[in-house]
């Protein structure tokens, strides 16, 4: 996996990465640190990357084992270090899920499933920081 990250120094502190498999990506700083706000931060995109790969995981766990799945809507929150390097200290990943007749036990083995063995991204972000999860089922 591979990709470029070019500087736009018209844009103050910005950035647009060109992924290997050719999307492009725009990131930005904040005012106190020249950017101009204008896409989210690098950190904000690498926490998104990190939610959206271990909701992918669940969502495909779910399906291949025959359930209704319907959504999935992750919201994660956040703790970075006072200090740099500023990495994340804790995760909470809280997934809800929606379909027909989810059994909670599926839903807790797919989001285990992920935490402990499949999702790249917060196993490594694991490294520095507690990461927990939760999940609510909602009926469709």
């Amino acid at each position: 996996m591979e990709c470029t990250i070019n500087w736009v120094p018209a844009s103050g502190m910005a950035f647009v990465a060109e992924t290997g498999s050719g999307h492009l990506l725009t990131m930005d700083g904040a005012p106190d640190g020249g950017g101009r706000n204008l896409a989210p931060r690098p950190m904000e995109t690498l926490l998104a990357g990190a939610g959206a790969c271990t909701a992918y995981d669940v969502v495909l766990i779910l399906k291949r084992g025959r359930h209704e799945v319907s959504g999935c809507q992750l919201k994660v929150s956040s703790e970075r270090a006072a200090t740099d390097p500023k990495v994340f200290t804790k995760i909470h990943l809280h997934f809800i899920v929606s379909g027909r007749k989810l059994p909670a036990a599926a839903v807790e083995r797919a989001i285990a499933l992920s935490h402990e063995k499949y999702c790249s991204a917060t196993i490594m972000l694991g490294r520095t920081a507690e990461v927990t999860t939760g999940y609510e089922i909602v009926e469709a």
